[in-house]
């Protein structure tokens, strides 16, 4: 567990991430990484000196297993109430999968050695089969969240229907989820960038997306997948403009 930015606390592996949001005395969580990261809660409360009881939330960026992760036992064993956007309510609460811009080249990605990695992590911390969450709360474009952090939601559609970053404007900060990776998965290249069109429904709403991004007054950029961006949103996304065109 990493402090990000001030009260902001990065958890989870190497290849994904999940984020925990202190503000007087409570906790919301943003993503939940794989099933298999569950025993890294306590950990992390603990660091921070929290315990279960302060956690008032579970914000989902997007409805993929590999967020979604421990959000139904979060749910379940304390009570703690699951948001994600309207259109991400079915990927999110039933095992029904978002159809990507895959095609063969998925099968050609997958033989590099990246990939191996993010299939082998996802696979052996239950990300291959997440328990849908039976119940969310959902929320619109724009809305500001009554939970610790008063975490704004911008719907950034592409990755999935339903993609929302979440903006922290008090702390300079915005979640990203897979709206933007630091690094390819799939390559193993690093940097700002869209994710993978493999893992994406449709690449030129994710690219119409960024200007959404690069508009919010954030210095810290948070991803799902890969290191802080700490240059500002509009030079992430600058970035990610240049290696999509090539």
């Amino acid at each position: 567990m990493t402090e990000v930015a001030t009260g902001v606390h990065r958890a989870g592996s190497a290849l994904i991430n999940w984020y925990l949001v202190e503000d007087g005395g409570r906790v919301t969580l943003v993503d939940a990484g794989v099933p298999g990261y569950w025993p890294q809660l306590d950990e992390t409360l603990a660091a921070i000196g929290r315990s279960r009881g302060d956690v008032a939330g579970l914000v989902l960026t997007h409805g993929d297993g590999d967020h979604v992760g421990f959000g139904e036992r979060l749910r379940t064993e304390l009570g703690v109430p699951v948001f994600v956007h309207s259109g991400d309510v079915k990927i999110t609460t039933t095992r029904k999968q978002k159809r990507t811009e895959a095609g063969l080249g998925t099968l050609l990605e997958l033989r590099r050695a990246p990939a191996r990695r993010i299939v082998a992590e996802v696979a052996r911390n239950g990300g291959l089969r997440v328990p849908p969450v039976q119940s969310v709360e959902t929320f619109s474009d724009g809305d500001e969240l009554d939970l610790p952090g008063r975490p704004r939601v911008v719907h950034t559609p592409g990755h999935t229907d339903g993609h929302c970053v979440v903006h922290l404007a008090d702390r300079g900060v915005v979640f990203a989820g897979d709206a933007l990776c630091t690094v390819n998965v799939l390559r193993g290249t690093t940097g700002p960038a869209l994710m993978p069109p493999a893992m994406t429904v449709n690449t030129p709403q994710a690219l119409a997306s960024l200007d959404r991004i690069a508009a919010l007054d954030a210095g810290t950029v948070l991803v799902g997948h890969g290191e802080p961006w700490t240059e500002g949103a509009a030079a992430a996304v600058e970035r990610a403009r240049a290696v999509a065109a090539g």
